[in-house]
């Protein structure tokens, strides 16, 4: 079967998690094609329902119907209501003609439709990517070179925007969001039901979105405080007390059991409010990578599969400074995957962040 990914602000980060997603899954890729931020896969089996709540960097997954020349031959609305609002995502030169074919068929079927234009802009990594304006949309489209698919699975923002901002602590400047803890725990590769452990897990934003994700959950911060809000955050949720464990604890010297992988992102040190030196920044840096060696150096025995950390990209005037990942990997005996790190940061941004997978 084919599926079109369509990849949210970082497209190759999105396409890390997507791919790992699937390895996870037991999902194998038999061909891809990338078009702006629009991935095609041929799978060997069908993906998940509800796959694009679980993946952080995905807006939507549509299906393909049918090649365009077998167009007139497939149904194309699956929907109830005669009237409807819908939008053509385009990653073909065939899209204006797909356009204009909609309009004559959806009238001579005697349903009263809209096409939505794509007014708004998602601010990318490298790129903007259009994105549609209107809530009212009802019902997605795509043209993929001579494809012709149908939206079958959309982000369901408002519930990460819950979990996110009614949360009862939250810390805007020391947390990541749920979207980027998801990436991260996806490149993981964690199975269902799996374990993963966050050695520096603060207000538990890594922790909760693990657990929705069906897979228990370590945390570990020597801050009580920021610890104490993981757990009211984790009791606001509602996840049972027996698939997360907290630890009040230093990470550089607690004991665990055996876990799975690792899913983290550290101290990145004191917050900064104007671009520093280059000299500033490298102090940083280094602190950092002082305290992920003598962690990891600590946790790597009790770790089965992958380490996947966030590491500071700091913006120095002059472009980013960012870790030393072969001295981490030469202090810690762990490799670096291939295609890693992965910048992920936005404009204007001072401290942004390289995304990280380790393995032994």
């Amino acid at each position: 079967m084919k599926y079109l990914f369509i990849l949210g602000r970082n497209p190759q980060l999105s396409i890390a998690e997507v791919k790992s997603y699937l390895k996870r899954t037991g999902n194998s890729i038999l061909e891809e094609k990338l078009r702006k931020n629009g991935l095609l896969l041929e799978l060997e089996k069908p993906i998940e329902a509800g796959a694009v709540d679980i993946l952080g960097g995905v807006m939507e997954i549509g299906i393909v119907l049918c090649n365009l020349k077998d167009l007139n031959r497939k149904e194309i609305y699956y929907g109830s209501d005669n009237k409807f609002n819908y939008v053509i995502w385009d990653f073909s030169e065939n899209t204006e003609m797909v356009s204009e074919y909609l309009k004559k068929r959806f009238h001579s079927e005697r349903l009263k439709t809209t096409e939505k234009k794509f007014t708004g802009f998602v601010r990318g990594q490298d790129d903007d990517f259009r994105k549609p304006s209107s809530s009212l949309i009802t019902e997605g489209y795509f043209v993929f070179d001579d494809l012709f698919g149908r939206i079958v699975q959309r982000c369901n923002y408002k519930e990460i925007e819950r979990r996110d901002m009614q949360k009862p602590v939250r810390r805007e400047e020391l947390s990541i969001s749920p979207r980027l803890a998801k990436i991260m725990i996806n490149l993981s590769e964690v199975k269902d039901n799996g374990i993963a452990l966050d050695p520096f897990c603060g207000i538990g934003v890594v922790l909760m979105e693990a657990l929705n994700m069906g897979i228990k959950a370590i945390g570990i911060d020597k801050d009580g405080e920021a610890l104490n809000g993981a757990r009211k955050n984790l009791e606001w949720y509602k996840f049972p007390t027996g698939v997360y464990r907290l630890m009040n604890n230093d990470s550089r010297k607690a004991v665990i059991g055996g876990v799975d992988v690792l899913v983290s992102e550290p101290d990145f040190g004191e917050t900064l409010r104007k671009i520093p030196e280059k000299k500033e920044a490298d102090n940083i840096i280094k602190k950092f990578e002082n305290l992920l060696i003598d962690v990891l150096n600590n946790m790597k025995k009790s770790v089965n599969g992958r380490i996947v950390f966030s590491a500071p990209f700091i913006d120095v005037g002059i472009g980013r400074a960012g870790c030393d990942i072969s001295r981490i990997c030469s202090k810690t005996g762990l490799k670096i995957e291939e295609g890693f790190p992965i910048a992920e940061f936005r404009e204007g941004q001072i401290v942004g962040r390289e995304i990280v997978v380790l393995k032994k």
